[in-house]
């Protein structure tokens, strides 16, 4: 059964397909570099102000998600 995530959306007409956060053109990617490069979410938030700090949630969750599904290979 597909997990519904009401604050992520994918479409092929928005940013190539990828995961985006609804409603706009942030892509999961981004926030999840942002949060790896050591911006807190108060820092995120500032440079993207039309999206909350359930939507980096969401983001993260999203992540784990698709992870906890992939088959990792290390070489």
């Amino acid at each position: 059964m597909k997990k519904i995530y009401e604050r992520i959306d994918i479409n092929p007409n928005i940013m190539f397909g990828k995961p985006v956060i609804k409603n706009t053109r942030i892509t999961v990617e981004q926030i999840l570099r942002k949060l790896s490069g050591e911006m807190t979410m108060e820092e995120i938030i500032i440079d993207h102000p039309h999206i909350k700090r359930e939507d980096i949630f969401a983001v993260q969750e999203f992540a784990a998600d698709y992870l906890a599904d992939e088959e990792i290979v290390f070489a």
